[in-house]
């Protein structure tokens, strides 16, 4: 379903001689492919609709870093291009929790499993990962969880 979404969205760029996009939205498909092709050694199968919103999230954890390190060697082109690619594969991800939806969410998982302490801060992220994989920056979810368990 995801998958076909972003190889119409890719012809639709190419039709429309969309550079930038179509460059970015090949940039996904081989991602795709690669994990693809890696899953098939390992005898499992294809992606997942759930794979594919994990690997999307990577993709722009990924472009994040290197756009602030284009911005710390004043290289502010190169940080904009990163920031363009990060703008068109957020169009595939769901809507982002907000800080708040955050919290609660990981408030909710805590009570839910009977977590006691950062030891079972991995069962936590587990539940959360399972439920709003695409949804939720899990760096985010981890300092949450830091706060909310160590106290």
């Amino acid at each position: 379903m995801l998958r076909q979404e972003i190889s119409q969205a890719l012809t639709t760029a190419m039709k429309a001689h969309e550079k930038m996009r179509a460059s970015t939205l090949r940039l996904i498909m081989a991602a795709l492919k690669d994990r693809d092709i890696a899953n098939r050694g390992a005898g499992k199968d294809p992606v997942s609709d759930d794979e594919i919103l994990a690997i999307l999230a990577k993709m722009i954890k990924q472009r994040e870093e290197s756009a602030k390190m284009y911005e710390e060697g004043n290289r502010i082109e190169l940080a904009e291009t990163e920031r363009a690619e990060i703008a068109i594969i957020k169009e595939f991800l769901p809507q982002q929790l907000s800080d708040e939806e955050v919290r609660a969410n990981s408030a909710a998982a805590i009570a839910e499993i009977g977590a006691e302490g950062l030891r079972d801060m991995g069962k936590v992220m587990a539940v959360l990962k399972e439920r709003y994989t695409g949804q939720m920056d899990f760096a985010k979810a981890s300092a949450v969880l830091k706060e909310l368990l160590g106290s």
